[in-house]
């Protein structure tokens, strides 16, 4: 497919006023698309919808905003570029662990329903696995693949600190571990007994632990059951959202939500959890507000578009990447991706800086890339950015702008 333009030249002027903005989430308004995937099971490598899955179960991103997902009964790793490129990382090959990329096989470990994968801040990823013992899958960012057993029982969530010692639920041992990066596990909650009782360190009592999630601040959010705790480096634990054993879906502030399943969980730069709960993605903001984001309690299926117009079926995976969000939607076979619009908020006094920037409105399809183009003559054409659009329309700014005529122009990227 050729690349086509989007959008004809147009002069710049020389001077211009610009003001500074604050860029907020705004989930009120949050639309949902499909980023790859066909919805069609299988196995297929390509672009965007024109690629095929088998129950994506687990999706992050690395340091370069592309996405890692763990295509759950493919046995595979999948790459997914920026651009929407998907490629084979690892796994499908003949050959055993230790070993690279796609050429061994993951095939003779046993993922369950609560299997997840992690990445860390060197963009290694970490998979929970069963082969007879409960191991640990390890893929560096050169492909390299080795695998662990630390002693775990039964591993559920995954999550990563700030100084890349990685988080570690056990369900089967109502604990939570913490492996540090000289290699030493230690419990870091739970007393082994099962329950749900707060306090510090090993004086606690987990029921049922699974999902996990760690903020910037190095919080670790666990979903334990029916409810949200939150454990910090004092090894505090507290429930602060959701009710034990109260199977259903309700919004609301800390334990007047409810929740019936949550698959995954991820965090945000400003202290939001985002959850997927299979029909529907969910926020707790710093506050423990939850609200629902996207989708429906009462119903499930597959629907792009803004808020409750959206669907999804088994969604089990979520990350950020590129202030958007990511979503595993493991019965729809896709990885969709949900753009928050943005909220325009007037930066004042000492903070505010006047400056000329071009400017280019681009009206297109959210997710897809595009390439801006620059001219002196409207002749001869260069390469000057590449963007994924992240709204639409969308305003991108030159912030590198020359004296004189500058023309552009942008081109859907295939």
């Amino acid at each position: 497919m050729k690349p086509r333009f989007l959008l004809f030249t147009f002069l710049t002027v020389t001077a211009s006023l610009s003001q500074a903005f604050a860029q907020n989430y705004d989930t009120n308004n949050p639309v949902v698309q499909t980023f790859v995937g066909s919805g069609f099971y299988g196995y297929l490598d390509g672009q965007g919808t024109q690629t095929m899955f088998n129950n994506p179960w687990a999706v992050v991103a690395d340091t370069s905003s592309n996405l890692f997902v763990f295509d759950f009964s493919n046995y595979r790793v999948r790459k997914v570029t920026p651009d929407g490129t998907v490629s084979t990382f690892a796994g499908g090959g003949a050959g055993s662990i230790p070993g690279y990329g796609t050429n061994v096989s993951l095939s003779p470990y046993t993922f369950s329903s609560y299997t997840t994968m992690a990445i860390d801040h060197s963009n290694t990823l970490w998979i929970n696995a069963i082969n007879g013992s409960a191991y640990l899958l390890r893929i560096g960012s050169d492909g390299y693949i080795s695998s662990s057993s630390p002693g775990l029982s039964l591993p559920g969530g995954l999550a990563v600190d700030s100084a890349n010692n990685l988080y570690i639920s056990d369900y089967g041992a109502h604990k939570i571990y913490r492996l540090l990066t000289n290699g030493t596990l230690e419990v870091f909650a739970g007393s082994g007994n099962s329950g749900y009782v707060d306090g510090n360190g090993i004086f606690t009592s987990f029921e049922y632990p699974t999902a996990l999630a760690a903020d910037q601040g190095d919080n670790i959010y666990v979903f334990d059951g029916q409810t949200i705790r939150k454990i910090n480096q004092n090894r505090d634990v507290t429930t602060i959202a959701g009710q034990p054993f109260v199977y259903s879906d309700a919004d609301g502030v800390g334990t007047g939500a409810t929740f019936s399943t949550v698959g995954g969980m991820c965090t945000d730069n400003s202290g939001n959890v985002f959850l997927a709960t299979g029909s529907t993605i969910r926020r707790m903001s710093i506050a423990t507000n939850v609200v629902t984001v996207a989708g429906s309690f009462s119903q499930s299926g597959y629907a792009n578009g803004a808020g409750s117009v959206a669907r999804f079926s088994g969604a089990h995976g979520v990350c950020i990447s590129q202030s958007m969000l990511f979503v595993a939607d493991t019965g729809n076979q896709r990885i969709r991706s949900i753009a928050f619009n943005p909220s325009a908020q007037v930066v004042t006094g000492a903070n505010l800086a006047l400056n000329t920037y071009p400017g280019l409105t681009i009206t297109g399809i959210v997710g897809r890339t595009y390439q801006i183009q620059t001219s002196p003559d409207t002749i001869n054409w260069a390469a000057h950015a590449t963007i994924l659009l992240p709204s639409s329309p969308y305003l991108w700014f030159d912030q590198d702008p020359v004296a004189g005529n500058r023309f552009y122009r942008a081109l859907l990227l295939p």
